[in-house]
């Protein structure tokens, strides 16, 4: 279609007066609700996965930013802007808003690369190693107990009804099952103890933690269960965002003055 200039005309005429008229979604007691608000809560609605973009959902957003905006007035008059305790909570929103703006900014010119989370995933592979241990312990709090516990065992006593006695409350009604994990989960001293033990074997003297002593037997092993990097890429990305912002955060802390 080939416009006359008239209606060429009339059409940029119309197309430069949408702004003036589309820029405010409602005038409320004088007091103009801009369209870019509605704009902006319906993009992190929509980007949330809630609901998609409709005129529907447009209209929701409108009604209730009306509604606050009659609200938010109605709050003024009343002086509650003023209140000692919803200004110390607006700062706090305020400063909460300018910090992550800041966070946004630093993870998008430093994002985590798939290389790291390569790197990471092919760590954890390492450490969980190629088996997993289905142990039980029995804790008590000191070596003279432990070696009691031992001598019982050694003597035909089963390691189940023991464990009843055993002062980890979480495990002793299950006969002080850990149930499947890697020798990782542990700390080192304790699955050193089990990772040698033979299937069913019970270690010949208990193993000291910060908790107490243990004694500890292996029920059985299995090959590791290590879900796909795909599975638990989103995670590992979180994990190492989180270390990236903490250094961030201890390096601006490192610069700052404070006395």
């Amino acid at each position: 279609m080939t416009f006359k200039p008239a209606r060429l005309l009339l059409a940029l005429l119309a197309v430069a007066a949408i702004p003036a008229f589309a820029q405010n979604l409602a005038v409320v007691n004088g007091k103009a609700i801009p369209s870019s608000r509605a704009d902006a809560v319906v993009k992190q609605v929509v980007a949330q996965g809630q609901q998609p973009d409709s005129p529907q959902l447009r209209e929701a957003v409108k009604k209730d930013l009306i509604v606050r905006e009659v609200m938010m007035q109605e709050a003024v008059k009343a002086g509650f802007e003023k209140d000692a305790t919803v200004k110390s909570q607006m700062e706090n929103a305020h400063q909460t808003i300018v910090i992550n703006a800041l966070v946004r900014d630093y993870m998008t010119k430093n994002p985590i690369k798939d290389a790291d989370i390569k790197a990471e995933y092919d760590r954890y592979k390492a450490q969980a190693g190629d088996k997993e241990y289905h142990v039980r312990h029995i804790l008590v709090g000191t070596d003279a107990e432990a070696k009691a516990v031992i001598a019982k065992l050694k003597g035909g006593a089963k390691f189940e009804e023991l464990a009843k006695t055993s002062k980890d409350t979480g495990t002793a009604a299950s006969g002080g099952d850990l149930d499947w994990a890697s020798p990782n989960s542990f700390p080192k001293v304790f699955s050193d103890a089990f990772v040698g033990l033979q299937k069913g074997a019970i270690t010949e003297t208990a193993v000291q933690t910060p908790n107490g002593f243990h004694i500890i037997k292996l029920d059985d092993t299995r090959p590791a269960k290590i879900p796909a990097m795909e599975e638990v890429k989103g995670q590992i990305e979180e994990a190492l965002a989180q270390k990236k912002l903490q250094a961030y955060q201890e390096a601006m802390l490192k610069k700052a003055t404070v006395k």
